[in-house]
């Protein structure tokens, strides 16, 4: 399938009529023909005529190039000898807006980040405000050594001069048309980008990557499409187990399922469901803004109510549906299949309890919340199935289960359900322990290679992170060393002792809309010196979602984020500022918790667990690279001596990250 409306070479594009031109594009566009487009369509094939006359026998031209990541298309790229120009054009504007300097950005960033032919080849973005008075700005490669250069500004009559002094600037062989159209695109889109982007009717093979060092998403979700399928045709009840590292994209296969059974009139109809709080937020309003924006694009009226009540019957909080099936406790719920994102942070029978009594003034409530769910669903007649998506090491709050409880209920309460469970389940960062061997006596166990995700695919440009901090908070320093050296050149990880210098970093490093921002562990109370403070909460919507003009984004660097607001989303580049919560001593790590007016140590296995848990949700959020910041002690401050912080930044220091 064609990723844009019209290629053509340029000799061929400069002696076909207008009118042709403009019928392909409007033949291969697969929304309704609004004025306006045609119109902008007219004079983009104007425009560029003239620009590129000069160059007849070497480029070739796409419209409408799709970049199904971030669910947009380029206007115009343009090969022209050694360079790929994407062009973006503002149509009558005469301003250049940040918005849209970050926009032709992204989608340079997209080529050279995902598009196989793009890695090495040089890219100018160039954005075209037709109506503006200045001509040309400055032609200068960004400082990461890749090619890109900065974005260029530029008016309807200086393109060709743009166009000719970036060829000039750049050294290179001429790119190949059809070579190049040939590389394949292999994207990892952030979840919210992916939610999107499979709201919209795309699938996860055109979002995701499927280079051979990547275990293939689409894989996974046939296994499961496979098992929804076989559940039903047999009338059969089933519970998937679906494994992953931190960042392989188990979420995105949920949402995948979710996607593809969305009608309420199939027997098929699913949920996604996540107990994350957080991110059902943040997914419900990126979907529901998307949907708005794209509304009133076409001309619609959109209204966002109507729009949010719809986003949320897809995406649930898992206590919502809870809640939903306690009012009838003999009726079905209307989804055959629910997929239950984080499984393992479902909570105990303990917890749930507890809640009920407090919360929901339910007393003699004793089912754990699993046990619970899985009777939900088992009142259907027929068939239905659950799917749990399980990560390691993710449990960090008091109560959560682990994926032991759900193995025990089914075990239990449900002999008569199949369980489908990925080969890796037996892992011990997944703390299946003991359940693992009570199923064994399940009368319907199938182990699935194929339920198990075992690349990151949150950082593309390294997939051994997870790894590097399991092997740093696991105190394996040689393996740390190891495993940092393979990642070292694709992916910075940098220490400071100075939050000011970590914020210019992270300001450096970050291009276009790329997102950056502060993280911190919930039990970082002695960064207040430094303007941190994690007891004012952050509103997890606006930190991710909102621009860099909003002092409540994540871009202003004020506010800071918890391992609890983030844990299943993502930055492109992180700031982890380290307190004296966890410290490294010679006897290992030791746990602390600020109280009153000092330091109480924790003793507590289950609190210990939840707290590395927590450094570990924060030490894999960033995609290209991050930097760690271990404050300097105050020795006029009893709560901030130097020796509760600079263990932990030598120990950082031997494993051979570099320092700023």
């Amino acid at each position: 399938m064609n990723r844009h409306y019209y290629s053509d070479t340029v000799a061929s594009f400069l002696d076909k009529d207008n009118d042709t031109i403009l019928g392909v594009l409007a033949t291969n566009n697969t929304f309704s023909l609004e004025d306006s487009q045609r119109d902008a369509w007219i004079e983009e094939i104007r425009i560029l005529k003239n620009a590129l006359a000069p160059y007849r026998c070497q480029g070739t031209v796409y419209f409408e190039y799709s970049i199904p990541r971030l669910g947009k298309r380029i206007d115009v790229v343009a090969l022209i000898g050694a360079v790929i120009f994407v062009l973006e054009f503002k149509i009558g504007e005469r301003e250049f807006t940040s918005h849209a300097i970050d926009q032709v950005w992204d989608y340079a960033l997209d080529l050279k980040n995902f598009h196989q032919s793009s890695h090495e080849c040089a890219i100018a973005p160039i954005l075209i405000a037709t109506g503006a008075e200045e001509g040309t700005s400055v032609i200068a490669a960004t400082p990461h050594n890749d090619r890109l250069l900065l974005p260029i500004r530029s008016n309807a009559t200086a393109l060709a001069t743009v166009i000719r002094n970036v060829l000039q600037f750049v050294d290179g062989e001429a790119i190949d048309a059809p070579e190049w159209e040939m590389g394949r695109y292999c994207p990892t889109p952030t979840i919210i980008e992916a939610a999107t982007a499979l709201y919209n009717g795309h699938s996860v093979t055109d979002i995701s990557r499927s280079d051979a060092s990547a275990i293939n998403l689409s894989r996974t979700s046939d296994a499961i499409s496979s098992i929804i399928q076989l559940s039903r045709a047999h009338s059969q009840k089933a519970v998937c187990f679906v494994t992953g590292v931190p960042g392989a994209g188990k979420t995105l296969v949920g949402l995948n399922i979710a996607t593809k059974h969305i009608e309420k009139a199939s027997d098929l109809y699913s949920v996604f469901l996540s107990g994350n709080g957080p991110l059902v937020a943040i997914l419900r309003e990126a979907l529901t803004r998307d949907k708005v924006r794209h509304e009133r694009e076409l001309g619609r009226k959109a209204k966002k109510g109507a729009t949010m009540s719809e986003v949320k019957m897809f995406i649930q909080n898992v206590h919502h549906f809870r809640d939903e099936c306690l009012v009838d406790s003999t009726r079905p719920p209307i989804e055959h299949v629910a997929i239950f994102d984080e499984a393992q942070r479902a909570w105990n029978r303990e917890q749930t309890s507890n809640f009920m009594l407090r919360k929901k003034k339910t007393a003699n409530f004793n089912l754990s919340e699993p046990q619970f769910l899985i009777s939900c669903l088992d009142r259907h007649s027929d068939w239905a199935v659950i799917v749990c998506m399980v990560g390691g090491g993710q449990e960090i709050n008091t109560g959560e289960a682990g994926i032991s409880e759900w193995i025990d209920s089914l075990v239990s309460a449900f002999p008569h359900w199949h369980a489908y469970i990925s080969s890796k389940l037996t892992d011990s960062e997944y703390a299946a322990g003991q359940a693992l061997q009570r199923i064994q006596a399940h009368q319907n166990v199938t182990v699935k290679d194929e339920l198990h995700l075992g690349v990151s695919m949150r950082s593309f440009r390294a997939e051994n992170v997870s790894l590097l901090m399991k092997h740093i908070l696991d105190l394996k320093t040689d393996e740390a060393r190891d495993t940092l050296e393979q990642i070292r050149d694709r992916y910075p990880i940098v220490i400071t002792r100075d939050l000011t210098k970590a914020k210019k970093w992270l300001k450096q490093k970050a291009r276009g809309s790329e997102r950056y921002g502060i993280v911190v562990s919930s039990q970082a109370e002695r960064l207040k010196p430094h303007a941190i403070d994690v007891k004012s909460p952050v509103d997890p919507i606006h930190w991710f979602l909102d621009g860099k003009d909003d002092v409540r984004s994540s871009y202003y660097l004020e506010d800071v984020a918890t391992e609890f607001d983030v844990q299943g989303l993502e930055l492109d580049w992180a700031c982890l500022t380290w307190d004296a919560d966890l410290r490294h001593t010679r006897a290992g790590w030791e746990h602390w918790s600020f109280c009153g007016s000092r330091w109480n140590r924790i003793r507590k296995t289950e609190r210990q667990m939840y707290q590395k848990n927590a450094y570990r949700v924060l030490l894999t959020r960033a995609r290209q690279g991050m930097v760690i910041v271990v404050p300097e002690g105050d020795s006029t401050d009893h709560t901030r001596e130097a020796a509760y912080y600079d263990p932990t930044f030598e120990y950082l220091h031997r494993i051979g990250f570099e320092t700023i």
